[in-house]
C-alpha cells in the first residue's frame, strides 16, 4: 500500500480545507456534504455523541453560529492508498480559556468523493505543558 501518494493528499488536503471553510462560516449545508449521508457515519464532539447523518444534520442545525472561528495548530493529514485518509489537528479558540481543542476525522473516497465517516472532537483543559508533551 502506498502512503500520501501525492495527488490523493491534495485531495484530501482540499476536502479538509473546505471542511474547515464551512465550519468557521457555519455553513450547515455545506457541512452536511463532508459527512457521509449513512446511519454509520459517528461525530463524537465536546459534549455530543452523534451516530448516523441524522443525528449529525439535527446537531449542526440546532448550534449556534458564534464563536466557530478557530487556529488551527500541527495538522497532519496521511492518505493510505488512494480510498482511505486520516486528517488530525489541533485548534485554539479566541475567548476559549486558552484550552487546546483536538479533531480528528476519517475520510474515504466514494463515487460522490471523499467523505468523513468518522470524526471525534475534543477539548483539553489548560496546561502548562508545551503541545507534544505526553
Amino acid at each position: 500500500m502506498e502512503i500520501d501518494i501525492p495527488e490523493v493528499k491534495a485531495e484530501v488536503e482540499a476536502a479538509f480545507a473546505g471542511y474547515e471553510a464551512a465550519l468557521v462560516a457555519n455553513d450547515v449545508a455545506a457541512l452536511d456534504g463532508f459527512f457521509r449521508a449513512d446511519a454509520r457515519t459517528i461525530r463524537y464532539g465536546g459534549g455530543e455523541n452523534l451516530y448516523g447523518i441524522e443525528e449529525i444534520r439535527q446537531f449542526r442545525k440546532g448550534r449556534s453560529p458564534a464563536g466557530l472561528a478557530r487556529t488551527l495548530e500541527r495538522t497532519a493529514i496521511t492518505t493510505y492508498g488512494r480510498d482511505f485518509a486520516v486528517a488530525s489537528t489541533l485548534f485554539r479558540r479566541e475567548g476559549d480559556g486558552g484550552r487546546l481543542g483536538r479533531q480528528q476525522q476519517t475520510w474515504v473516497r466514494f463515487p460522490e468523493g471523499w467523505r468523513v465517516v468518522a470524526a471525534h472532537v475534543s477539548t483539553l483543559p489548560v496546561s502548562p505543558l508545551p503541545v507534544g508533551t505526553p
